[in-house]
């Protein structure tokens, strides 16, 4: 068997399937190396294993989900928009349908379905997939000469990065990707994690540990500036908070150690504080002989009465008909206002998603080509490109690993 192709793809997760099959629909003879034995492994288990497959919006309302500079991401949002992209799937056999936060997903709820849609594009195109790590790429008077693998050196004349970032280590996105870059001069910013559970320093969050909490509204500030509001579903952990909420609002947390972070919950969205105290008021009167810990079960869950008591200041064994109008009113703001004090991130291999990456001032946009060696592309999250929940960051794979793979030896082939 040969070992030597016209380019070889490192990593086979969301950006080197879409590099891959491109390319080789270009005629182009394509190696991917994948040490998994499945291809797309951090795919599989995206969306709580159904694979939000993209977000259903234009190109402008995208970059607004950005959080820092997406400008080097407009050519190639350009070229494979989220549209162009649900076009891509289902003209090759793939269904998907958009539900709220227009959020896409395949119709079957099943994240291996991606994935294996890529595995069948890829065996019908003649991808030659390589189950193996590789070790090294090499170069010879500023070109790509060769991929060094466990099983021996591949030739190639083109090689791109698709390693991912550091969230998610068990799926291979180890980090080697940013050492392959290093190694060619490239500036690695930090990796951080992004999209992540967070810690608080309240004991009463390990208090509720696995309480869940629906139909709520999240507030995260940094200092006492509001950056992300939302209506959602959440949940406490031993550690602190994480759920859907939660995740989106750690993206937006770029300051960890130097601002400080706090989120507020309000606990009943679908009421203005006019409401909320007539429905206090309500139950307060229907208990109105009762002791203040019994009084509040219809306002709240069983296992959130005692923080809730604790936090308001109010007695435990207080009569209920005895409570002042203040002490209501702070009760109302803590339903309105719950706090949670943020003192970090849970570890980056808890993310979804890795914030930091290859500088794209080294990268060409409109390639994905290095501007320092000639025949390496960068792609997906290995690159210094994140953005929040809801599709965009597969998104961004699939659109930098497209533009890598059309871009490829375009000079040799066209």
């Amino acid at each position: 068997m040969s070992n030597s192709f016209q380019l070889v793809v490192i990593g086979g997760g969301a950006a080197g399937m879409m590099c891959a099959v491109t390319a080789a629909e270009r005629g182009i003879s394509v190696c991917m190396l994948e040490p998994n034995r499945l291809l797309g492994r951090k795919v599989r288990i995206t969306g709580k294993g159904r694979c939000n497959v993209t977000n259903n919006c234009d190109v402008k309302q995208f970059m607004e989900n950005i959080p820092d500079d997406g400008r080097f991401l407009y050519s190639a949002l350009n070229r494979l928009s989220p549209r162009d992209t649900m076009e891509f799937f289902e003209s090759r056999g793939l269904k998907l349908k958009t539900e709220r936060g227009n959020r896409v997903f395949p119709v079957s709820d099943n994240a291996n379905d991606v994935a294996g849609f890529f595995t069948r594009l890829c065996d019908r195109l003649g991808v030659k997939i390589k189950h193996c790590k590789a070790l090294d790429i090499l170069a010879e008077n500023g070109e790509i000469t060769g991929v060094k693998t466990e099983d021996g050196v591949i030739s190639c004349r083109a090689a791109v990065i698709c390693t991912g970032g550091m969230s998610y280590p068990l799926t291979g996105s180890t980090g080697d990707g940013y050492k392959f870059a290093e190694k060619f001069g490239h500036t690695v910013i930090p990796a951080r994690p992004s999209l992540v559970p967070l810690e608080s320093s309240d004991s009463y969050c390990s208090e509720m540990q696995g309480f869940s909490l629906r139909n709520v509204t999240l507030s995260a500030y940094e200092n006492d500036k509001l950056i992300y509001k939302e209506l959602g579903e959440m949940m406490f952990t031993h550690f602190g908070v994480t759920g859907p909420l939660v995740l989106s609002a750690s993206s937006h947390m770029r300051n960890m150690g130097k601002a400080k972070y706090t989120l507020k919950i309000d606990l009943k969205p679908a009421l203005d504080e006019k409401k909320l105290d007539a429905r206090i008021l309500r139950d307060f009167e229907k208990y109105s002989n009762k002791e203040f810990k019994n009084a509040l079960g219809e306002l709240a869950g069983r296992t959130m009465i005692p923080v809730i008591i604790r936090l308001s200041g109010i007695p435990e064994d207080q009569k209920v008909n005895t409570i002042s109008h203040e002490q209501r009113m702070g009760l109302l703001k803590l339903f309105k206002e719950f706090p949670v004090h943020i003192s970090g991130t849970r570890p980056i291999d808890e993310a979804i998603v890795t914030a930091g990456g290859v500088n794209t001032k080294e990268v060409n946009p409109r390639t994905m080509e290095s501007k320092l060696v000639s025949g390496l592309y960068l792609a997906g999250e290995v690159l210094n490109l994140d953005a929040y929940t809801g599709g965009y960051n597969l998104q961004i794979a699939w659109s930098t690993g497209f533009v890598a793979g059309k871009s490829v030896l375009k000079d040799e082939i066209e």
